[in-house]
C-alpha cells in the first residue's frame, strides 16, 4: 500500500530517496468499512484522503433526498473545499461505498512536511489545482450536458463505477431518477447495436 502512495508522487515528479522515505513515513493509513460516514454536513472538514483501495461517495441532502455529487476511487484525492476555510462547515457528506483503505492527511501534517521539504508545497499545489480542474469539468458537464450525455461520459471515463456503485447512486449522480436511468441505458444499448 505504501508503494502506491509514494509511486503516485513519483509519477508527478522525480523524488530523491530521502523524499520518498519522508512520504512513506508520514503516511497515516486507515481502513474504513463500507457504509462508514467520514464527514457529515455541518461538520468541520480537516482531513484529506488519498484512496489506496475502495470508493468514497460525496453527496448532499436536498429536500430529504440524497444527491450524489462525486465518486472517488483508487489514486484519487478527496479534498473538501471547506478545508480551505476553517470557519466553513461542510455542505456535504462523505461515505464509503466499499471497504476503503486511505491515507489520511491534514493541514498540520502538510505544514510540517513543507517546512522540511519546501518542494512538497509546489507538488501539493499542483495536486490541488488538478483536483479542482477536474471538479470544474464535472460541474460544467452537469450544467451543460443532458443526463444521457453525462451517462455516456461516465461510461467512457469511469466504466469501473458501473460494477461498483448501486444504480440508484449513479442515477443520482447524473441527475435522474432510477427509472430514467433504465430508459437511458436502453436507448444507449439500442444506439450501439
Amino acid at each position: 500500500m505504501e508503494n502506491k502512495f509514494v509511486n503516485y508522487f513519483s509519477r508527478m515528479t522525480p523524488l530523491s530517496v530521502e523524499e520518498s522515505d519522508v512520504i512513506a513515513k508520514s503516511m497515516v493509513t486507515r481502513a474504513y468499512k463500507k457504509g462508514t460516514i467520514l464527514l457529515k454536513e455541518g461538520q468541520q472538514s480537516v482531513d484529506t484522503y488519498f484512496i489506496l483501495e475502495g470508493c468514497i461517495r460525496e453527496y448532499i441532502i436536498t429536500d430529504g433526498e440524497e444527491k450524489t455529487t462525486n465518486f472517488f476511487t483508487e489514486e484519487q484525492w478527496v479534498i473538501s473545499l471547506s478545508n480551505f476555510s476553517p470557519q466553513s462547515p461542510s455542505t456535504h457528506y462523505l461515505a464509503c461505498v466499499e471497504d476503503c483503505t486511505v491515507v489520511v492527511g491534514n493541514e498540520q501534517q502538510a505544514r510540517e512536511m513543507f517546512r522540511n521539504f519546501p518542494r512538497f508545497e509546489t507538488i501539493s499545489r499542483a495536486i490541488v489545482e488538478a483536483d479542482f480542474a477536474q471538479q470544474k469539468k464535472v460541474l460544467t458537464s452537469y450544467l451543460t450536458d443532458t443526463p444521457e450525455q453525462r451517462y455516456l461520459k461516465l461510461l467512457e471515463s469511469r466504466p469501473d463505477l458501473f460494477q461498483r456503485i448501486p444504480q440508484y447512486q449513479i442515477a443520482s449522480y447524473i441527475g435522474v431518477k432510477p427509472e430514467s436511468l433504465s430508459r437511458i441505458r436502453k436507448r444507449v444499448v439500442l444506439k450501439f447495436k
